[in-house]
């Protein structure tokens, strides 16, 4: 479990290098997620070895909205004075991220048929 986790905080941390140093506009998390996909599709071997820690991560993600839900309690007074435009940014969001897997699903399905 522990070397799995070293392995993920890594490609994070890769991530991190390559963004700060390069001045990249993506989060260094998501440049290591990506470099962590390459890896894993390249060595089957890596995905295997990090599955049963990731599934775990993933079977417990719900402690990582802990910290958001703090936020949002200390925060009440704004949400309060700023719900309406707090609600119209979540739902057009919302929205906007469904069509667009929406829209991806169907270009990634077009290519298997």
């Amino acid at each position: 479990m522990i070397p799995a986790l070293a392995i993920l905080l890594s490609f994070q941390l890769l991530g991190e290098v390559a963004a700060r140093g390069l001045g990249l506009p993506l989060p260094g998390p998501v440049i290591g997620l990506l470099a962590l996909v390459v890896s894993c599709s390249l060595r089957p071997a890596l995905a295997d070895r990090l599955r049963p820690v990731v599934q775990g991560l993933l079977g417990n993600l719900s402690l990582f909205f802990v910290p958001a839900g703090v936020g949002v309690i200390a925060h009440i007074g704004e949400f309060r004075s700023e719900g309406l435009a707090i609600a119209i940014a979540l739902t057009v969001s919302t929205a906007l991220a469904i069509a667009v897997g929406a829209l991806v699903f169907k270009l990634v399905a077009k290519d298997d048929e």
